[in-house]
């Protein structure tokens, strides 16, 4: 073997090398990236059932109904970003920010019967505060433009309030 042909070698096994580890690496990630939805975007494309994403938006004023399953608190909201609206199931205690017309990210996973499962409820923690991902939503719905000023406030959003939001319900358009 002469020496040009062991470096064409010694070069080829490091590319397949460098090529396995990063095909290895790349797949663990995308198996712990999670993804931001709005409500909007969940009812057009949505992801499998067993996908962990991120549901952002505002909780509709309302819509929060509190139960118990044995000691546990079994916590149900609706969340939408102005154009759609998902139900939300969360098993567990809520966080002491968490309100009607607030902005939320939850974190879960969507069930066949359209629910949301929150395994996370994150909630803003002033009142000048909006998770940017929320922000942007909000932006692409047309609901809020940052040239016009801060986002809209929650009092802006209760007018979403209407009965019967939920994952086979459209929330009601605003500008029509």
């Amino acid at each position: 073997m002469t020496r040009k042909s062991r470096r064409l070698w010694l070069v080829g096994g490091c590319l397949v090398g460098l090529g396995t580890a990063t095909a290895l690496t790349l797949s663990a990630f995308s198996s712990n990236i999670v993804f931001f939805m709005a409500p909007s975007q969940v009812h057009a494309h949505p992801p499998a059932a067993d996908r962990t994403i991120r549901l952002g938006g505002m909780v509709v004023a309302g819509s929060v109904r509190q139960s118990k399953t044995g000691d546990t608190p079994v916590n149900q909201f609706d969340v939408t970003d102005g154009q759609d609206a998902v139900t939300v199931r969360y098993e567990g205690i809520l966080p002491d920010l968490f309100r009607e017309g607030q902005s939320v990210v939850a974190v879960g996973s969507l069930q066949a019967d359209g629910a949301f499962r929150a395994s996370e409820v994150l909630a803003k923690h002033d009142e000048t505060y909006m998770p940017k991902e929320v922000a942007e939503a909000l932006r692409r719905s047309g609901k809020w433009d940052p040239r016009y000023g801060k986002p809209p406030d929650a009092a802006s959003w209760n007018s979403m309030a209407a009965s019967g939001t939920g994952p086979d319900k459209a929330a009601p358009q605003h500008g029509s």
